[in-house]
């Protein structure tokens, strides 16, 4: 069981996460196809549909995980994402293809693949877990409200520091 203001943050943390990346995806639909084909999952022509459709399924992820009565759909929704690019990842990084953009941050920021990248996912995909577990049944107040902002706010700043490492190329200072 958890506390309802841990959850809050799971569902927050998750819906800005996703918000964020279809934004990405959606500004530069055509760059996002392009490193979406340099994964060679899907046929080509194949990629001007996937592109936009896991735009929307990010956007609709994010969306669900905000509605009081959509959230478990957010969870697995989000879930579901994030094993599907952990997947595409794992594929591409044991046929040894490392220099492939992500395709997770948006065009103006190349990050290749690798375990890092892998190490994301899979915390991501345990967050996306834990909100499934059973909340506590408590009324939130004002210190709840500020301690989630606060720990969104650090979480951000976090994803955004791990997301600049993972595009550093080693051994850059």
């Amino acid at each position: 069981m958890i506390d309802p203001a841990l959850h809050a943050v799971l569902r927050g943390g998750l819906a800005l996460l996703f918000a964020g990346a279809a934004a990405h995806k959606l500004r530069d639909l055509h760059a996002f196809r392009v490193a979406l084909g340099d994964y060679q999952l899907v046929p080509w022509v194949l990629t001007g549909l996937a592109a936009p459709g896991l735009a929307a399924a990010e956007a609709a992820a994010a969306a669900l995980l905000l509605s009081p009565a959509a959230r478990p759909w957010g969870f697995v929704g989000a879930a579901a994402l994030l094993a599907l690019y952990g997947a595409a990842i794992a594929l591409n990084l044991l046929r040894g293809r490392r220099d492939i953009d992500c395709g997770c941050f948006g065009p103006a920021l190349h990050v290749g693949l690798g375990g890092g990248l892998l190490a994301r996912n899979a915390g991501l995909l345990l967050v996306a877990g834990a909100g499934f577990l059973p909340v506590a049944a408590r009324p939130l107040g004002a210190l709840d409200g500020a301690t989630i902002a606060g720990a969104l706010a650090f979480a951000a700043f976090a994803h955004a520091a791990a997301t600049r490492l993972l595009a550093s190329p080693p051994g850059a200072a």
